[in-house]
């Protein structure tokens, strides 16, 4: 059992996988469309879409910024990279399932290229705060690309390097984004889902870092 000191403590540190929570073997219910545009949430997607997993600090901003996007078919907040099996948000937030809050994109690749998607993930963020945000301090706010196939990893990394050149030559730190393939995706609860949208007026801590982010040659934007 856990005390309120030893949650504090973590917030900033993985958990291994015997210090996580349990979790539950069922999905926590969610929305079945999107807010914004009636798209159905999970699925099933139109053909010739792609789907792009990105952590930027709290999701309810990131989100936004996604389905603003020409080219997005959906977007939906959710937990991955940890360890609790389809965690509740207050779970999420203790820092014991080892997830980060991230957007699930769905996106038409002849509209908005992955690059241009790379892109607005690295302008609208700092990726150099390690386990924060801003004033979102805890691993749940970690910058994360989760990526889905060779390709998406390939453009991730010289983003990464081409961006971290950027920064560095600006006098700011080198990129903390944890870089690797897609695990899975837990959906977060119905009222997180297009936060922003239902309330206009709600939290959003997302903020760039000024820096411009070049697409590197040979990746296509």
């Amino acid at each position: 059992m856990f005390s309120l000191s030893d949650i504090l403590n973590k917030k900033a540190t993985l958990p291994k996988a015997e210090e996580a929570l349990p979790g539950r073997d069922k999905p926590i219910p969610t929305a079945q469309k999107h807010y914004v545009n009636g798209n159905p949430l999970k699925g099933p997607y139109p053909e010739g879409l792609e789907t792009a997993l990105f952590g930027m600090g709290c999701f309810w901003g990131a989100e936004r910024l996604f389905w603003q996007t020409a080219g997005v078919w959906a977007t939906a907040v959710g937990y991955a990279g940890g360890f609790t099996p389809n965690p509740t948000y207050q779970e999420t937030c203790t820092g014991l399932t080892g997830h980060a809050e991230v957007v699930l994109v769905v996106f038409d690749p002849k509209v908005v290229s992955y690059a241009d998607l790379l892109k607005l993930f690295w302008e609208n963020h700092d990726p150099t705060q390690g386990m924060r945000q801003g004033n979102d301090i805890g691993t749940t706010y970690r910058s994360v690309i989760f990526t889905f196939g060779d390709e998406q990893r390939k453009q991730a990394l010289a983003s990464r390097d081409a961006y971290e050149a950027s920064l560095v030559a600006s006098g700011r730190g080198k990129v903390t984004t944890e870089i690797a393939p897609a695990p899975e995706f837990y959906f977060a609860e119905a009222e997180h889902q297009q936060y922003l949208a239902k309330n206009p007026n709600g939290y959003c801590g997302l903020q760039g870092t000024g820096v411009s982010c070049p697409i590197p040659t040979g990746v296509s934007a």
